[in-house]
């Protein structure tokens, strides 16, 4: 289930850490008040695995990793062609007067293109990011709705939390690596 590669898997748990903080954060677009708190210690949080995952990416920058001359290309496609999707995504959704649906959109993208990435670098812990964010993506707005929170709140503390347990999984991995 894991990377062959222990840089890989330290670079793995500091994109998480950060993404984290990037999804918490932007549940604070409107949260529940009793939620502040805890959005913003798992943003810290999520920043120091950033921190402790970038420092093992530094001391082990000359070990192996599954990006080469083949796959490095290949993956800067996946994610520009993630970004545009999302970019995409978001402008017809602010048209049509959806912009509250932004955070989901972004989050099944992101979710989804997790799933070439698995395949391209062999990494079977990103099949289950994949799943379990895409998840978080597609019920976030039912939830919200049911719950009579706004859309990016729950979104952001849903994929934020999936990304915090993925960042913490890959950290406790690289350093019993």
């Amino acid at each position: 289930m894991t990377s062959g590669f222990l840089r890989d898997i330290a670079a793995s748990a500091a994109l998480f850490g950060f993404v984290t903080s990037v999804w918490f954060g932007w549940a604070q677009e409107s949260p529940p008040q009793r939620w502040r708190a805890w959005l913003t210690t798992g943003s810290i949080v999520g920043l120091a695995c950033t921190v402790a995952g970038g420092i093992l990416v530094w001391r082990h920058w000359n070990d192996g990793t599954a990006f080469d001359a083949d796959t490095s290309p290949k993956f800067g496609i996946v994610v520009a062609i993630e970004f545009v999707l999302a970019g995409i995504g978001c402008v017809l959704l602010a048209r049509r007067g959806k912009k509250e649906l932004m955070a989901a959109w972004v989050a099944l993208v992101v979710g989804l293109h997790f799933i070439p990435l698995a395949i391209l670098v062999d990494y079977a812990f990103f099949h289950i990011v994949a799943v379990l964010v895409s998840v978080a993506a597609i019920v976030s707005v039912p939830l919200a709705r049911r719950r009579g929170v706004y859309p990016s709140a729950m979104t952001g503390l849903l994929t934020g939390s999936v990304f915090l347990v993925a960042a913490y999984v890959s950290l406790i991995t690289a350093l019993t690596f």
